[in-house]
């Protein structure tokens, strides 16, 4: 990261990397200045293991995911900054609430009220959508459609990388099961599944094994559902399957808003028939509930100071503090809870080795996920990165349970440079080790990190413009090499 890790490289020059190959595995490279990386300077790393592999394959495809637009990323900005909404084409309509039928609108009166009422809207998924991008697979757009070969009866490892800019995406390949054997990079128990949702910056390492002499559709669908990537996967060139329609765009949730974990009491009136769970295109009915001032519900402040710590500046810059955050470990993803087949969840996630350092954690660092989705602004505990916080230290080797707790109702991918971390996820000694975490909107997702890695690393949101915004920090790791401690 230019200006944490190193200098940077100048135009019309040469750097060379050094590095020891510590791991195998599945990564990718991509560049860390202004916004060039939604202009194309990425790219795939496979690091094979020193020994024999503990997944079985026959041949293997790469799968890189992206986004492309041809405004200028700093466009985005200036038009999502000057309205949230921007590039959201799929909002909720009038004409839709006298619509019977449609998934998209079933949302009753009195809720769009209670959502309008907050300033918020339930249809904001993704900020950039497919009324701009396109969405590459290996920089094939759906037209082109790219194509992997297969032998039938052949074990098939795909690599995915998140690449994108923007975009979480929901991947599937209807007619095939998917078995999960690799999170970012590091080995895991294998488990099957018929769809996984891959935030930026995540690797997944699946093995198919197609049998029939047939084509099928690798659906690469954005978590908004406003478009699609898509390839195929065939034992000759030319060949095509049915290309699936998009999927009735999700809408958010009680559970979203970050109230996943009230009890039934302090809502009187709701219907808790899922006890707030998240399902697609509906939210749990708010009949019962006064529809106060804005930024009110009941009575309910959606900015209350006092359910955050002092350190949280809640400013301009944050439109809401969840009431209730819940661990969201077994939940799919937004929008995949009634597709009804396996989804992947973070809780299905086991390493295939046990963890290497048994140590409980010393300490715990809480860290806030906070913005404002009308005005574009993005930050760690109320304060932009510009706005010069201090560095997250750790002492070097020193175990810690770093805790993400989700203010927004966006999803926010959360990568940390320099180490791979334990997701907490319940299965204690055989946590899953990754180096990104999707955040779901009003969770709480708990990590342990060995903070083995002596420097400073970039810790930041991988959608890129949240970053850019001000979703960044630094996270400081002493002593160095051959400083006294």
């Amino acid at each position: 990261m230019p200006g944490v890790s190193f200098p940077g490289i100048k135009p019309k020059t040469t750097f060379v990397y050094e590095f020891p190959i510590k791991q195998s595995g599945t990564y990718w490279y991509h560049s860390h200045s202004g916004l060039q990386e939604q202009q194309g300077h990425y790219g795939p790393i496979v690091i094979d293991p020193a020994d024999t592999d503990p997944v079985a394959y026959d041949r293997e495809h790469v799968i890189v995911l992206s986004d492309w637009t041809f405004l200028h990323p700093h466009a985005l900005v200036t038009k999502l900054k000057q309205e949230g909404g921007y590039f959201n084409r799929q909002k909720q309509t009038l004409a839709g609430l006298l619509r019977d039928g449609d998934p998209e609108e079933k949302m009753s009166l009195s809720d769009r009220l209670m959502w309008g009422k907050m300033r918020m809207d339930p249809s904001d998924i993704s900020d950039v959508t497919a009324s701009t991008y396109t969405y590459l697979i290996n920089g094939h757009g759906p037209k082109e459609n790219w194509t992997g070969l297969f032998r039938p009866g052949e074990r098939v490892r795909l690599r995915f990388i998140n690449a994108a800019t923007m975009t979480i995406f929901n991947i599937r390949i209807p007619g095939l099961p998917m078995t999960v054997v690799n999170a970012d990079g590091q080995n895991v128990r294998p488990v099957t599944v018929e769809e996984f949702q891959i935030g930026n910056a995540e690797t997944y390492d699946v093995i198919i094994q197609p049998t029939e002499d047939s084509a099928f559709t690798l659906v690469a669908e954005s978590v908004d559902r406003s478009g699609m990537g898509r390839a195929t996967f065939a034992p000759r060139l030319g060949m095509t399957a049915p290309v699936p329609p998009l999927r009735a765009r999700p809408t958010l949730s009680m559970k979203d808003m970050g109230m996943g974990g009230m009890d039934h009491g302090s809502m009187a009136g709701m219907d808790h028939s899922s006890h707030g769970a998240a399902t697609a295109g509906a939210t749990a009915s708010m009949a019962g509930m006064d529809h106060g001032s804005s930024g009110s519900m009941g009575g309910m402040n959606m900015r209350d100071k006092s359910l955050v710590p002092p350190t949280v500046k809640v400013g301009v810059g944050v439109d809401a503090i969840a009431m209730a955050p819940v661990d969201r470990t077994g939940d799919p993803g937004l929008g995949l809870e009634d597709v009804g087949h396996k989804v992947l969840t973070y809780r299905d996630l086991m390493s295939l080795t046990p963890n290497p350092d048994k140590r409980a954690p010393t300490r715990t660092v809480e860290v806030h996920l906070t913005g404002n989705m009308e005005r574009f602004m993005w930050s760690f505990d109320g304060e932009k990165f510009s706005e010069g916080v201090e560095p997250i230290r750790f002492e070097r080797n020193e175990r810690a349970r770093v805790v993400l707790i989700n203010h927004s109702m966006m999803t926010h991918p959360i990568h940390l440079h320099g180490h791979f971390f334990e997701v907490v996820n319940g299965h204690t000694g055989s946590h899953p080790l990754k180096h990104t975490v999707n955040v779901l909107p009003g969770a709480k997702l708990t990590f342990d990190l060995t903070a083995d890695a002596p420097g400073d690393w970039a810790f930041h949101c991988h959608l890129l413009l949240h970053m850019h915004a001000g979703m960044f920090r630094v996270v400081t790791v002493r002593p160095l090499e051959g400083e006294a401690a």
